[in-house]
């Protein structure tokens, strides 16, 4: 396989990775490329087994193809080590209990909201009259992106009334995450504390009640002006 097709293909699992079902025609447009070979590509993808499609009709016209990734691509994307994290977790749970175990993941959680408020702190100050907000809106960016190099693919996308859409296309702890429950748990209450009260944080989606991504609505306690 030349390299000029294998990027083409690593672009198109990484945009529906992002983005979902996705139609061949909307692939070619973000890659800027033709449609026939964006379809030649997810052809050769699917027969690897790392891509199929579900039709969705329209009102006038063909049904269209809806292109995703199969569970094939897990392994594809950021798994932080995970045999390993596994066999430590059940290992631990099992010699020094359930107990002990809640103890270790909430050191992990103090340790992750102390680190993560060391980055904040070096984001510019605001001292206009939508200070709380701004800052909210910096320190949610921030965030996106410290999320992103530990492999959670992050992105923040603002709402018109001041909130933000906090989302997370993969979960590079995805196994062990399944082995062990609080740990998201954890992620949530590390999210929850990192912000404080006066934002009101909820997961509205879940890869682990079979989502495409984990997804937080970020709503600060306040009213905003902000246009997006």
């Amino acid at each position: 396989m030349t390299d000029d097709k294998q990027k083409a293909k690593e672009q198109i699992l990484y945009l529906l990775k992002m983005q979902g079902a996705t139609s061949a025609t909307d692939l070619a447009e973000q890659l800027e490329v033709s449609p026939m070979a964006i379809r030649q590509h997810l052809q050769a993808l699917r027969g690897e087994g790392l891509v199929d499609y579900s039709e969705q009709r329209r009102p006038i016209g063909r049904p269209v193809k809806l292109w995703q990734l199969t569970d094939r691509t897990v392994n594809l994307f950021p798994n932080t080590h995970a045999d390993l994290m596994v066999e430590f977790l059940n290992s631990f749970e099992a010699v020094l209990g359930e107990a002990e175990l809640e103890k270790v993941l909430a050191e992990r959680s103090r340790r992750q909201i102390q680190g993560y408020r060391v980055q904040f702190a070096t984001l510019e100050g605001d001292n206009g009259p939508n200070s709380q907000q701004s800052r909210l809106d910096r320190q949610v960016k921030r965030l996106a992106e410290i999320r992103t190099k530990e492999g959670y693919m992050a992105e923040a996308i603002g709402q018109a009334n001041g909130s933000w859409l906090f989302i997370e296309n993969h979960c590079p702890i995805n196994e062990a995450a399944r082995t062990c429950r609080l740990l998201c748990r954890s992620e949530l209450e590390v999210f929850k504390t990192l912000f404080g009260p006066t934002v009101t944080i909820e997961r509205v989606e879940h890869i682990m009640e079979g989502d495409r991504r984990c997804a937080y609505q970020i709503t600060p306690h306040i009213k905003s002006s902000r246009s997006i």
